[in-house]
């Protein structure tokens, strides 16, 4: 038996955005609920542990301020731009923080090397 998969709707949708969120580690589960929660938007994400520094950058531990940058995740997922705002409104109502922050850029393409 094959894996779930979700609605062919989602599969069969045409891409032409990356939605990219940035946020603290510790918003990492409650972000992936919320994505996860949505998937008439979102049929899945990339997960990247990376390092944030700036003036706006709050630095949580020791360590932090001592390298002078924060540890953060950034989730990418591939979708349809026209459908972006519907996700912005559900994270803000569902989780709200100025810590949450977010990017759209144009995909110009996508596929698979099979």
């Amino acid at each position: 038996m094959s894996p779930a998969t979700p609605p062919s709707s989602v599969l069969d949708k045409a891409v032409d955005c990356v939605f990219t969120l940035e946020f603290p580690v510790a918003l990492e589960e409650a972000v992936l609920d919320v994505l996860l929660a949505h998937p008439q938007w979102v049929s899945g994400v990339t997960v990247l542990h990376v390092q944030g520094m700036g003036v706006q950058t709050t630095l949580v531990s020791a360590m932090e301020r001592v390298q002078g940058r924060a540890r953060r995740v950034m989730v990418q997922a591939l979708m349809q731009h026209s459908e972006v705002p519907w996700l912005i409104q559900a994270l803000k109502r569902e989780m709200s923080s100025p810590e949450v922050l977010y990017w759209v850029t144009p995909l110009l393409s996508s596929g698979s090397l099979a």
